[in-house]
């Protein structure tokens, strides 16, 4: 194992990294409760470098990759406006839109140092409130997005092929 990981704000030359680490921790994490064909749809769309190369041109969105010392990608965040299907949205409410960390890293408390950029990001840019969609069967994530002052405060379908996972939507005044 490394010894540092440095986190940097995320550039288009990363599309490609992104859209590597995306799907291996999102397979990592999920994999196991999908069909092959869904997963592999999924993973096409969501972190396809085409998708990373849209979000990351979008100057409301921002992206940061935690890279340990020997380059590799240890894990990322994402974040912009709040698209979560929350009624009577905030004009100006943000979201964290993924934090991911790959498995060999977990245990090091970088989820809570990408949680951390992300949330300064969001403030500093004048999003309020903030929300995040997290799974419903995912108590680890929803522990730590508690420890940082996010309450459930609805539900929504998920989409990952033709599977619909119920997800919570936690949210930070």
């Amino acid at each position: 194992m490394t010894d540092t990981i440095d986190i940097r704000r995320a550039t288009i030359s990363d599309a490609f990294r992104l859209g590597e680490i995306g799907a291996a921790t999102f397979t990592d994490t999920f994999g196991h409760l999908y069909p092959p064909e869904d997963l592999a749809d999924f993973l096409r769309g969501a972190h396809a470098p085409e998708a990373w190369s849209r979000r990351l041109r979008d100057s409301h969105v921002a992206a940061w990759l935690a890279e340990a010392d020997d380059g590799s990608a240890a894990g990322y965040a994402s974040a912009g406006p709040c698209k979560l299907p929350v009624p009577d949205l905030e004009s100006n409410a943000g979201e964290l839109f993924q934090l991911y960390v790959h498995r060999r890293h977990h245990g090091r408390q970088l989820g809570s140092r990408l949680l951390e950029t992300a949330l300064a990001w969001l403030e500093a840019h004048g999003f309020d409130p903030l929300y995040v969609g997290v799974w419903s069967a995912n108590d680890g994530a929803q522990r730590l997005y508690g420890r940082f002052g996010f309450t459930h405060c609805g539900e929504y379908e998920f989409p990952v092929g033709t599977r619909r996972d119920r997800e919570f939507i936690l949210r930070r005044a």
